[in-house]
């Protein structure tokens, strides 16, 4: 299979981490390895490009910023994985729709080795439980590579989405691996998502850390 390199970046500010995802677009070739990063980052709610409809947070104590990649508005958190996909899609031979069913997939099965019962609709991406939100996504694709990618509530402070729509569906309501009983922390969970995302891509993972 093929290698891709999984980056551990710890808490990272969401501006920094997006401007680094573009300039890694930017700049890589045909030969350019395809990689993981996870991370988690300070209380900040994010606007993707499809603004139709949006209305903005109800509170102004966390940071608004307005984004590239697809999808509407979420919150990010604290206790939250966020796992971005650099990879070549054209290299990889996958649609974006086809990429977005695996990491619904990833997700769904990493939740069922916990005994939850998740599901994904085709017509609202992510991943839900009982009809409750947990795991958000959006992605960004140019020249055939794509960037951004998703998050995974685990154990955070879900109350600054009660001042968005979260994903533009008014009322929808949030939750986490926490209030359904996994006692698995933010850092064994990301990892597993990561090995089981990879697997379902065809990718061997290598753990890499941020200063390499």
């Amino acid at each position: 299979m093929t290698p891709i390199l999984v980056r551990p970046l710890g808490r990272s500010e969401y501006a920094t981490t997006w401007r680094a995802m573009q300039a890694f677009t930017a700049q890589r070739d045909a030969n350019t390895p395809d990689e993981f990063w996870l991370t988690e980052h300070p209380p900040v709610y994010t606007l993707g490009l499809n603004k139709r409809g949006v209305s903005l947070p109800l509170r102004s104590d966390i940071p608004l910023v307005e984004t590239d990649r697809g999808g509407k508005i979420t919150y990010h958190g604290p206790g939250q994985i966020v796992l971005y996909l650099l990879l070549d899609l054209k290299r990889k031979g996958l649609s974006v729709r086809q990429l977005v069913s695996r990491i619904e997939a990833a997700v769904v099965t990493l939740l069922g080795e916990y005994g939850i019962a998740a599901q994904s609709h085709a017509d609202a991406p992510g991943v839900y439980v009982n009809g409750e939100k947990i795991a958000s996504l959006g992605l960004r694709l140019k020249n055939g590579c794509c960037y951004h990618g998703l998050s995974l509530n685990v154990d955070m402070d879900l109350s600054p989405f009660a001042a968005i729509d979260p994903c533009g569906y008014q009322g929808l309501q949030i939750t986490q691996t926490r209030n359904l009983g996994v006692q698995a922390g933010d850092a064994e969970l990301a990892s597993l998502l990561a090995s089981r995302l990879a697997a379902d891509l065809d990718y061997t993972p290598r753990v890499v850390e941020e200063n390499s």
